[in-house]
């Protein structure tokens, strides 16, 4: 097996507690919860840029697990959808190679 499916994989965990834990951490610190956490997005023109750019990335991403899924016909990996949303990038992208690289049955 490729270490790259097991790095990927580590990727996507680490991808999801990593941003995860600061998110709980400042709704819990503010009391302001996800609605809080959004506004937050947008306090600076800094933070302005990055939402941004993620946000274009998870476009770009999803467009791509879209195009693939259809060809491949790896419907379970379409589960990387809703992980970049839900998540983040940090999470999806790794996801989604992680379950591109399964071996075919």
């Amino acid at each position: 097996m490729s270490i790259l499916r097991p790095l990927y994989l580590a990727l996507a965990i680490w991808g999801t507690i990593k941003p995860m834990s600061h998110f709980l951490a400042y709704m819990e610190e503010t009391g302001t919860g996800l609605s809080g956490l959004i506004d937050a997005w947008y306090v600076n023109q800094s933070t302005v840029g990055l939402t941004w750019d993620l946000t274009i990335a998870a476009i770009a991403l999803t467009v791509w697990v879209i195009a693939e899924t259809a060809v491949r016909r790896n419907w379970s990996a379409l589960i990387a959808i809703p992980a970049t949303f839900c998540i983040g990038v940090s999470c999806g992208l790794p996801l989604y190679l992680f379950l591109r690289t399964r071996p075919a049955r």
